[in-house]
């Protein structure tokens, strides 16, 4: 049987992560991790980046056999360990000037029949333990960037009528279509696609909002916006100063939320598949910026495990706009995978901020960023609460209010 995911379009998804999403330098060290079906791209990956001129290309890998493992043989102590001196390592990396990339093509119900106990325990471990890597990559220290594969499992539940051959197939060429790789050029139509999300960021900096007001469906909730918070979206500078677009696809501008300035109840419009575990129809009311309520149809011991990861998890880290006519949301496709479902509307994110998303981000300092209002925890993530129904006002510094979005796209 043929292969059913494109070699030529693969091979074009593999030299964007390196030309657009990291725009790795000569001399650079570049460590990936990946899944181990997603081997075809890692190497195509790696001949790029050596190309490009990469000092050293080192790839870790993860296999979901393996993980299952420990939920049906490990002892009850190994929920509560992590990898410490591995995430040590990473950041050690990173400081000394590596870029980093990361591959998801995993089952995002990979842990779904696993006790949610374990899941939870498991994931506040990793948390704590990936601090050192997750801070240097939420304070843009450096370029990375997250790309994806079509892994069979993840193909099999996108589109579950379909033979494993033909989900691989639909779910290969989802992928390059939102990656812009089934374009004639696809870094000149990234660098277009780029402008466009540059204009928009613009303009909601020049408006300076205190706070934003989402309504729809389930959801009247006010989300002030941090103090000196600055609004960013595709390509961004790091703090090494290379250029890099971190999410590809990517089709959302976003910005710092004031972390005890958030008001009112949410409905989510899209699962969240959560390391492992699909967790479907969140609601949530806020307090003075901290979650008091929350419930899920499905995963809500999961839900409620990471809202108790520690104090921040209960408050926002992030806010993002999405236009519903996007193209990810266009093409009807529920991917449970966030990558690609934030991409299709409006979110906001449990857990740490960006710094890289106030003003004169490069010398900000984390006392400063606190002081602001921006949130910290051991977590970031990311839910969908747009729709075609969403409307959003800009409520000024003076309490004006201002039209953003108007069913479900920019007003």
């Amino acid at each position: 049987m043929n292969n059913p995911i494109s070699q030529i379009k693969l091979n074009e998804l593999a030299k964007v992560a390196i030309k657009v999403g990291l725009r790795l330098e000569e001399g650079q060290d570049l460590i990936m991790t990946a899944p181990l079906e997603a081997a075809p791209l890692t190497r195509l990956i790696t001949e790029h980046a050596y190309k490009a001129g990469a000092g050293l290309v080192t790839t870790l890998f993860n296999d979901s056999e393996a993980t299952l493992a420990r939920f049906k043989y490990g002892h009850d102590l190994s929920f509560d360990r992590a990898t410490d001196w591995l995430f040590n390592g990473i950041g050690e990396a990173f400081d000394n000037g590596a870029a980093r990339l990361a591959i998801s093509a995993e089952n995002p119900m990979l842990l779904a029949n696993e006790d949610p106990e374990k899941v939870g325990r498991a994931n506040k471990a990793m948390s704590k333990a990936a601090t050192p890597m997750r801070k240097r990559i939420v304070e843009f220290d450096i370029n990375w960037n997250i790309i994806s594969y079509p892994g069979a499992d993840w193909a099999k539940l996108v589109f579950p009528n379909d033979s494993e051959h033909d989900a691989i197939a639909k779910l290969a060429e989802a992928i390059f279509a939102a990656s812009r790789v089934d374009l004639d050029d696809p870094i000149a139509a990234w660098d277009e696609h780029n402008k466009n999300l540059a204009e928009k960021s613009k303009w909601l900096n020049g408006q300076n909002f205190a706070a934003l007001h989402f309504s729809g469906p389930g959801t009247d909730l006010k989300v002030g916006l941090a103090d000196d918070h600055e609004w960013a979206g595709g390509a961004s500078r790091a703090k090494n100063g290379i250029v890099c677009n971190p999410n590809i696809p990517t089709e959302e501008v976003f910005t710092t939320p004031h972390a005890a300035k958030v008001e009112g109840f949410v409905r989510s419009s899209k699962p969240l598949s959560y390391q492992g575990t699909l967790i479907d129809e969140i609601e949530a009311r806020f307090e003075n910026g901290k979650i008091v309520e929350a419930r899920a149809t499905k995963g809500e011991e999961v839900l409620i495990n990471m809202l108790d990861i520690d104090e921040g998890a209960r408050r926002l880290g992030e806010v993002a706009l999405v236009p519903h006519s996007s193209p990810i949301s266009q093409s009807g496709t529920l991917f449970y995978n966030t990558m690609f479902d934030e991409n299709a509307a409006c979110h906001i994110a449990q857990g740490q901020c960006y710094s890289k998303c106030f003003v004169d981000s490069d010398n900000i300092s984390e006392e400063q960023v606190k002081a602001n209002g921006g949130n910290s925890s051991q977590i970031h993530v990311d839910w969908m609460i747009g729709n075609a129904q969403t409307d959003i006002d800009g409520i000024s510094q003076s309490g004006e209010r201002v039209p953003v979005f108007r069913k479900g796209e920019w007003a």
